[in-house]
């Protein structure tokens, strides 16, 4: 059996590698909150469910790629919705739901339209109908334990705010907590968290909410 040249293997492992790069367009972190429990125990949830869990916001901001072939490095969009029913729940649907877009007040005409394409893709149904978009200045911040996210920060203008931290022993309430429902959006990896802000005072929703201290954020980083 002939052996492969050793020049000939490392060439072929960055062609893999390069390969791999090419098929991760667009990448950076994300945040999530809603006004049910994500990290909960079943009593909690059922308690919840068709009474709560219809709000959302979603944040996205690229580290680097493109979407639609336009660069995005750096820009941010948040996506805030209003659904028919508790989000995530297996028995009914929640939708449909109606969604502001608020696009980086840096962004080109160009990338605004592509920040909207990318955030639709990846929030799927969710925010499949946009009945407002806002521009506005957004700093979206992640903080990491080593490889896991473990808080983040989003101020999109005076419109919408999350501010979350990890969950700690005393958020364990009934001791059977888990994560009873999953992102809303595609993530690479993710983390649940606690809200200690979650936000949105704006218009076209025909709702706006200020909640706090509540097990309902995730915060993480997407590849596509």
């Amino acid at each position: 059996m002939k052996r492969i040249p050793f020049v000939v293997a490392i060439l072929f492992s960055l062609c893999l590698l390069g390969t791999a790069a090419q098929a991760q367009k667009i990448y950076g972190d994300y945040i999530e909150t809603r006004n049910a429990d994500v990290y909960t125990g079943h009593c909690f949830a059922n308690s919840e469910i068709g009474l709560v869990g219809d709000q959302a916001i979603l944040a996205w901001r690229v580290e680097k790629g493109e979407w639609d072939g336009v660069r995005l490095d750096g820009l941010s969009v948040v996506g805030v919705a209003k659904a028919s029913g508790t989000l995530g729940d297996l028995y009914s649907n929640p939708y449909p739901a109606k969604a502001v877009l608020i696009v980086d007040d840096k962004a080109t005409a160009q990338q605004r339209e592509a920040l909207t394409s990318f955030a639709q893709s990846m929030a799927g149904e969710l925010l499949k109908t946009i009945v407002r978009t806002e521009t506005a200045p957004i700093n979206l911040e992640v903080d990491y334990d080593g490889e896991h996210p473990s808080a983040g920060r989003v101020k999109a203008g005076e419109l919408a705010d999350i501010v979350t931290r990890s969950i700690t022993s005393k958020d364990h309430i009934c001791g059977n907590e888990q994560v009873y429902f999953p992102t809303l959006a595609a993530t690479a990896h993710s983390m649940p968290g606690v809200a200690v802000l979650n936000r949105f005072q704006g218009e076209g929703l025909g709702v706006d909410w200020t909640l706090r201290e509540k097990r309902s954020a995730f915060v993480g980083h997407f590849a596509k």
